[in-house]
């Protein structure tokens, strides 16, 4: 069997892409420093987990040795995060980067798939799509501006098949250490807390399902010739925080209390993606609507 190596496999998205991996015939190895990823969530897989640091440049070369492809999801947290601290920021997400990438190189495997966000954007991800320009708001941001950037150089200087994909905003099973808004709406529901909307809930995002991003990274690492190129991964679907709110309150059985707050800085108000390329040249296509979606992630939160 071929393998793959994933960091940050034993988060949310990482633990999905693992059983994807499986269903696709591939033997996967996981590095990851459980610092918000946890072994339970690779519970029901035949994963070899690897403790380490993807900034172990040792480290991660003894664990790429073999595989056919790296998968590099590990990552700091996000916009809020990055603001308070850039230099960790910086070194957990662009050093990273660049160490996961020169261990590949060392250990002789062909092809990595970093995964990115719509945050190197900025204001111009409304639409997200792969050919606009770079012009992060954050420090986050900038940190994976730098490792797409990297990825292009590794492509250029060295041969890599280096491909970057975009994710929109991520839900699903497993996500019950996630700070982003659909994880938090749902402990607070939960929990029988208000929710907190900063803005007037105007701001949209696109929103998608964890299994369906897993599905587009093992189609950017199993499709031919697409080494140095940018994929954008989301539904293709623009919603409201304020529809957000009533299809999880609709899932809930109930109306959330809501409570308003001033909008964050360094965020973006409108964002979704435009998702062509991956169609066209991946053949991704995402199967799981919002509302099945939630119901899913629901009913996963309500059976821990």
């Amino acid at each position: 069997m071929p393998r793959a190596l994933v960091t940050g496999g034993a988060g949310f998205i990482g633990s999905a892409l693992v059983r994807a991996l499986a269903a696709a015939g591939f033997d996967a190895r996981v590095l990851d420093d459980l610092s918000s990823g946890s072994p339970a969530n690779l519970e029901g897989t035949d994963a070899e987990l690897v403790r380490g640091d993807v900034r172990d440049l040792d480290g991660m070369v003894g664990a790429a040795r073999g595989c056919e492809v790296v998968f590099h999801l590990a990552a700091g947290a996000g916009v809020v995060e990055s603001m308070n601290d850039p230099l960790t920021n910086f070194d957990q997400n662009a050093r990273g980067t660049l160490t996961a990438l020169e261990a590949a190189r060392r250990a002789d495997v062909p092809r990595l798939v970093f995964s990115s966000s719509n945050a190197p954007l900025g204001e111009n991800a409304y639409p997200a799509s792969e050919d606009k320009p770079v012009a992060p708001l954050s420090p986050y941001g900038a940190s994976k501006a730098t490792g797409e950037a990297y990825c292009s150089a590794f492509h250029g200087a060295y041969g890599m098949d280096a491909v970057v994909v975009r994710f929109s905003n991520a839900y699903g099973p497993r996500s019950a250490h996630k700070g982003n808004v659909i994880p938090l709406f749902i402990r607070r529901l939960r929990a029988g807390e208000e929710l907190v909307l900063y803005g007037d809930g105007s701001q949209t995002r696109d929103f998608v399902f964890c299994e369906d991003l897993a599905a587009g990274l093992v189609a950017a690492a199993t499709t031919r010739g697409v080494g140095g190129q940018i994929f954008q991964l989301a539904s293709g679907v623009e919603t409201s925080l304020a529809r957000l709110i009533e299809l999880i309150g609709a899932t809930a059985g109930i109306t959330p209390e809501v409570r308003r707050e001033p909008p964050r800085q360094g965020e973006i108000q409108r964002n979704y993606s435009l998702i062509d390329k991956a169609r066209n040249v991946l053949g991704y296509s995402p199967q799981v609507e919002l509302g099945e979606g939630l119901r899913r992630t629901w009913d996963w939160f309500s059976s821990t």
